[in-house]
C-alpha cells in the first residue's frame, strides 16, 4: 500500500509544479475576464506588477488564479515573466539579512509588490523595491512564490 501511495505521489509531483508558474502583469489597467476572448465579461482590472498564478494557457490567453484564489483569463501578451510579489501580511518588513533580528530595511503595506531577486530559502526571499531598495523579507508575508 505505500509503494501505491508513494508512486501516487511521484506521478502527481510533475503536474504540480507545472502549476506553480507565476507571471506578473506588465501593464496598467489589465483586464481580467470570464473566458478568454475580448467580448467576454470583464471580471476585473489590475495593475502593472501585480502577481498571477498561470493554470493553464489557451491560444493568446493565460487562465490564471490571483491571490484570493479569483479565477480568470488575461491575455499573453499583458504578462511579463519578471517576477513580483504580493504583500498580503499587513505589512511585510524587509530586513538587511534573511534573519529577524537584523537592521530593518524598509516595510510594504499590504497589497504592495516586490521584485523577486532570488530562490526563497530558510523562509526568507532577496527582493527589491521599486525604488532600488533591497532586502530580505520573510516569505510568510507574501504571495507569488
Amino acid at each position: 500500500m505505500k509503494r501505491l501511495v508513494c508512486l501516487l505521489v511521484l506521478a502527481v509531483l510533475p503536474q504540480l509544479a507545472a502549476a506553480l508558474e507565476f507571471r506578473s502583469v506588465k501593464e496598467t489597467g489589465v483586464a481580467l475576464y470570464e473566458a478568454p476572448m475580448l467580448s467576454a465579461k470583464k471580471l476585473f482590472v489590475v495593475s502593472r506588477y501585480y502577481p498571477v498564478e498561470v493554470l493553464s494557457s489557451q491560444k493568446d490567453w493565460e487562465r490564471v488564479r490571483d491571490a484570493t484564489g479569483g479565477i480568470a483569463w488575461i491575455p499573453a501578451a499583458a504578462l511579463s515573466k519578471q517576477r513580483w510579489l504580493l504583500v498580503t501580511a499587513d505589512k511585510a518588513e524587509v530586513r538587511s539579512t534573511a534573519s529577524g533580528v537584523s537592521s530593518l530595511v524598509f516595510t510594504v503595506p499590504k497589497d504592495g509588490v516586490l521584485e523577486l531577486q532570488d530562490s526563497p530559502s530558510a523562509g526568507w526571499v532577496k527582493v527589491r523595491h521599486r525604488d532600488g531598495s533591497l532586502g530580505y523579507a520573510r516569505i510568510t508575508d507574501l504571495w507569488g512564490l
